[in-house]
């Protein structure tokens, strides 16, 4: 009888998937993004300072994408709040009036500080309910032990 040898998967080195950009790819990127900040100032405007929190996260922590997901969601959130007076009034200076409305930035920046507390409260707030209800549980259960434990004990005799 010949033994077979079991062959074991061996790491294959291959390129990782992230694609680069080309220098052309570059360029109609920022062209496009040129023509999109001249026909739409003021939601750009907007957009720019409102986006703020979530680049900095991009630019400082771009290997975590949950945190960028969910602090991005609701920075989002608040930035589109905002396009709501920019589209109801879409006239030349709209945009600074509403980048300088005090009001405005704490809707956009804080809409990103309640992600950034999702983020970093909601699992604590999850695990605890988790471990209460554990300890729920397993207090209930000692009970039935302890029930049954005195149940039979008056009919199982000790062995010792």
């Amino acid at each position: 009888m010949s033994k077979q040898q079991l062959k074991l998967p061996t790491k294959k080195t291959t390129k990782s998937n992230k694609a680069k950009l080309t220098f052309l790819q570059k360029i109609v990127l920022l062209m496009a993004f040129l023509l999109l900040a001249f026909t739409v100032l003021p939601i750009m405007v907007v957009l720019g300072i409102g986006i703020l929190p979530t680049i900095t996260i991009m630019i400082t922590d771009s290997k975590n994408i949950n945190k960028i997901t969910t602090i991005g969601c609701f920075n989002f959130a608040g930035v589109i709040l905002s396009f709501c007076s920019i589209f109801g009034q879409f006239a030349q200076g709209t945009e600074f009036s509403i980048a300088a409305n005090i009001f405005n930035i704490i809707i956009m920046l804080g809409t990103a500080g309640i992600g950034f507390i999702f983020y970093y409260i909601l699992p604590d707030i999850f695990v605890f309910i988790y471990k209460s209800s554990a300890q729920h549980r397993l207090k209930a259960i000692n009970s039935k032990l302890e029930k049954l434990a005195n149940t039979w004990a008056n009919i199982i005799p000790n062995d010792n």
